[in-house]
């Protein structure tokens, strides 16, 4: 198990440098152009973090109906379940291939 946590934070740590490389070499500033002659100039690196993020954002709201469905569908199984009557309710435990006949 230990080894895993050293693994997994050394490939934790290789992704973090490539990443911090890859942002000190993309430093050149870029513009945006937007719609009305709007324009941002940014970092090329700040440009890509922020479409990822955006892209992250938009991935999560478009699984959200899902998981809405799912959650009211699970809920009502355990309604159905809760209000379904026990099969066993009230029955003595069946006897068992080992078990003795009770004694009378």
């Amino acid at each position: 198990m230990a080894i895993l946590r050293i693994l997994s934070a050394l490939v934790w740590t290789v992704v973090f440098l490539v990443v911090l490389l890859f942002a000190l070499k993309n430093a050149d500033p870029v513009t945006v152009r937007f719609y009305f002659e709007q324009k941002w100039r940014a970092p090329l690196m700040l440009v890509v973090l922020a479409a990822f993020a955006a892209g992250a954002v938009f991935g999560m709201l478009a699984c959200i109906p899902a998981f809405v469905r799912r959650h009211r569908e699970i809920a009502g199984l355990k309604k159905e379940l809760r209000l379904r009557p026990s099969v066993n309710a009230g029955a003595e435990r069946p006897g068992l291939p080992g078990d003795a006949p009770p004694r009378m």
